[in-house]
């Protein structure tokens, strides 16, 4: 039986991923990790995936000759319980590639308590492993290593947004010293504070447990965490976001400016928590590439 439901989880992701090449993140011990039995899971109808153990990445390359060097690593969003990483993933990833950005989809650890020795850790240390992996391999895939960003959608925002504030401490082995710094931030829907006012719930007992200190939410609040060295950024959000509240984007968006970022930020008047590509408000899409060309990230 175990064998059966092997066989099918792999076919359910070959059939999103195709012809991709996915690779481990890591080539040895999983860092921070307890021995234990894989549990991860797919839903094949809606491309979700459980209880992630095993993280990895899967690359989306440009067709040959047509990449412009940049670079972005996508975090699915799940609020730390699920990925939804078909819809805000592969899907992403491929659109990105028609604009000559090549794309790896992060297939992160969620957070347990059971598979980590430190769960509010996990995520970061395996967002900082793929940031290594794409600027340490930026040549074999025609990339510029300044050209590396970093992008999420909900709780994949809070993870995008925590690498992007929190790199000058390394959380994995990297005796090369390659820089964990995304060069730029983008951020769907994100939730990017842990507090009570407008925090994430899930998200935030996810990650930290039911009763976290408040010195973590303060640490893991991305608001509370910008510098002069923070990225620049894109953020997109619903203004009638009822799950992760605008106040998220909006507060980031203030933080970046008043440190002199280069952040744009566009705010739907509708649209609610995780609009999809190809339905309502798939122009969010356009906003972001459009961004990124006057970045001269993008073709």
């Amino acid at each position: 039986m175990k064998i059966y439901l092997f066989i099918i989880t792999v076919l359910v992701q070959f059939s999103y991923i195709r012809a991709q090449q996915t690779i481990p993140l890591y080539s040895s011990d999983i860092p921070n990790s307890i021995p234990s039995a894989n549990q991860e899971s797919w839903s094949k109808d809606s491309g979700v995936i459980f209880k992630v153990s095993q993280p990895t990445l899967t690359i989306f390359l440009p067709e040959k000759g047509k990449g412009n060097g940049t670079a972005v690593i996508i975090c699915p969003g799940g609020g730390y319980g699920v990925l939804v990483i078909k819809r805000e993933g592969y899907d992403v990833a491929r659109e990105f590639n028609k604009i000559g950005v090549a794309a790896f989809v992060l297939k992160y650890r969620l957070p347990d308590d059971e598979i980590m020795k430190d769960k509010s850790i996990g995520p970061l240390q395996d967002a900082q492993q793929a940031i290594k992996i794409v600027r340490k391999r930026a040549a074999e895939w025609n990339l510029q290593s300044n050209r590396i960003g970093i992008m999420g959608f909900s709780a994949g925002g809070h993870l995008a947004s925590t690498a992007a504030t929190h790199f000058s401490k390394s959380l994995i082995l990297n005796e090369e010293h390659i820089s964990l710094r995304p060069d730029f931030q983008i951020l769907v829907y994100p939730v990017i504070s842990l507090n009570e006012a407008m925090g994430h719930k899930g998200t935030r007992e996810n990650l930290l447990g039911k009763s976290p200190s408040g010195e973590k939410i303060e640490y893991y609040s991305n608001e509370l965490q910008v510098t002069d060295q923070t990225p620049p950024a894109f953020l997109i959000h619903g203004s009638d976001d009822h799950v992760v509240p605008v106040e998220n984007s909006i507060q980031y968006y203030n933080s970046l400016k008043s440190r002199k970022i280069p952040v744009s930020m566009h705010l739907y008047s509708s649209g609610e928590h995780g609009f999809p590509m190809g339905l309502a408000h798939d122009t969010w899409l356009n906003y972001c590439m459009d961004w990124l060309k006057f970045q001269e990230l993008g073709k």
